[in-house]
């Protein structure tokens, strides 16, 4: 049986893509595309900015990956003022992933807007060895841990402190 998704932790965009419109409601904005696909809604979103606010000037960062999207947002927030958004696209677990730093860093859930341009691949850390593995699976699947070599249940439990799914063993502890 599956659970109802909004009585989870997980995010509806990290289930389905998603691709909402740009949040309006700020006066400062950082505007970070992950990967390629990313790049059509990050232009997107620029354009509904500059409409709304012609005077607005958000910072765009196309990066390849989560590390680098990271790295973005640590030198935006370190001078954020009130009225910043963040606006993320890209997969979605990378998008996990940067906004469990930004959430770490200090923002709110609602200051920032996500769309999903990849849901498949899922970022899983083992309850059992603490190893992070990346993997295309669904939720209720199973996958190997590299780290401990234990079957993992993936789990409807996405934390938002390191931005990952939870994995569990699905048998009887066998491994000393």
């Amino acid at each position: 049986m599956t659970p109802d998704l909004e009585l989870t932790s997980v995010p509806a965009w990290a289930v389905e893509p998603t691709c909402p419109t740009a949040d309006l409601t700020g006066r400062y904005w950082t505007v970070l595309a992950v990967g390629s696909d990313a790049a059509p809604i990050a232009a997107r979103w620029i354009d509904e900015i500059r409409a709304a606010h012609p005077n607005a000037r958000p910072r765009l960062h196309q990066v390849a990956d989560a590390d680098a999207a990271c790295a973005a947002l640590d030198a935006d927030l370190a001078d954020a003022k009130v009225g910043w958004r963040l606006l993320l696209a890209g997969p979605a677990h990378a998008c996990l992933r940067v906004r469990a730093r930004a959430l770490e860093l200090g923002a709110t859930d609602d200051e920032i807007t996500i769309a999903s341009t990849e849901v498949a691949t899922r970022e899983i850390y083992c309850a059992h060895c603490r190893i992070t593995t990346t993997a295309v699976t669904g939720l209720s699947e199973e996958i190997s841990c590299p780290g401990c070599a234990r079957r993992l249940f993936v789990y409807y439990h996405v934390s938002r402190r390191i931005g990952a799914h939870l994995g569990f063993a699905t048998t009887a502890d066998t491994t000393p």
